[in-house]
């Protein structure tokens, strides 16, 4: 009996557009070896041609839908690879590592732009399925490059508290680990990432409103245990500071916040706020803040507040 013909690129292309994860996992097994060839003509070898492999397979999750002739996929995937090689080969402030990503700001096209755009592609689910894959680490600096408006490795180097070169090296362990988790897991079954994604969202609009108000509702409260902290620039070495008394002062001094993008897993939780502050305040507060939480069973265990674009 005759072995059955392989799929065409154009086949795997329409079947991903479609939202077959297995047929984008092929797709991307099949054209490996090229893409590297590219990086590896522009950038030798080394971590950085490998990232851009890496890069460029993520960028391609998001953006399968984009592809036009799904017959010349190919020279789509290493139009992408080219891309992301020459960003690194820029010595300019850091873009974002997921080509195009400039372009799926949160803001920039409402407040879940990026999650409407992965809906669109039926790809959101295994992303975030291998997301979760990852040492709480390596997926918080993935998600703040990849999926927050704190994208350039100096603003991640400060909200982690870590020098440079270690951004880099848990980004590249993290998009690696992700290569190997999307291969190997694209005909399987995938939780609801919106879920968590818009529980979340709930949740952050719910707090702020409660807070305005001056109290906190049980189902709110209970997220934010005794023991949850404030850390970073709110935070103090004397000891340990609840984020409630943070935030009753903040409202005092008129500053009020919206939230305007959120990025959830199961223990990383990221809120990106507009703020106002009042017309006569003499130390105004930024036009844009974050909330990175670090949680146990949802419960908050600590808050670091972030300013991106602010390094101090």
């Amino acid at each position: 009996m005759a072995s059955p013909t392989p799929p065409t690129d154009a086949e795997l292309t329409r079947g991903a557009q479609a939202g077959d994860t297995s047929a984008l996992g092929l797709l991307l097994a099949r054209h490996q070896a090229p893409m590297r060839a590219v990086a590896l003509s522009l950038l030798g070898c080394g971590p950085d041609a490998e990232d851009a492999v890496q890069d460029a397979a993520l960028t391609a999750l998001r953006r399968i839908g984009d592809v036009r002739d799904p017959a010349a996929v190919g020279a789509w995937l290493r139009a992408i690879v080219r891309n992301a090689a020459r960003m690194r080969l820029r010595d300019a402030r850091e873009t974002p590592g997921l080509d195009g990503l400039g372009e799926l700001r949160p803001g920039e096209h409402g407040p879940s732009y990026p999650e409407r755009l992965i809906d669109r592609h039926a790809m959101r689910d295994w992303i975030w399925d291998a997301v979760e894959e990852l040492p709480p680490q390596q997926r918080l600096v993935l998600m703040l490059r990849h999926f927050s408006g704190i994208t350039s490795y100096q603003e991640i180097a400060a909200v982690c508290e870590v020098p440079l070169g270690t951004v880099r090296s848990r980004l590249s362990q993290a998009r690696a680990k992700m290569a190997q988790v999307l291969m190997t897991t694209a005909e399987q079954a995938h939780a609801d990432a919106s879920a968590l994604a818009e529980e979340s969202r709930h949740e952050a609009v719910a707090t702020l409103a409660a807070a305005e108000r001056g109290a906190l509702p049980p189902e709110i409260s209970e997220l934010w245990p005794a023991e949850a902290e404030m850390v970073g620039r709110f935070g103090t070495p004397e000891g340990r500071i609840h984020p409630g008394p943070v935030m009753r002062r903040v409202l005092d001094k008129g500053v009020r916040q919206q939230v305007r993008h959120v990025v959830a897993s199961s223990d990383i939780t990221i809120w990106e706020m507009d703020v106002t502050n009042p017309a006569d305040s003499a130390d105004p507060c930024p036009p844009t803040l974050a909330w990175l939480m670090f949680r146990r069973d949802r419960r908050v265990r600590s808050l670091r507040v972030v300013f991106p674009g602010a390094t101090a």
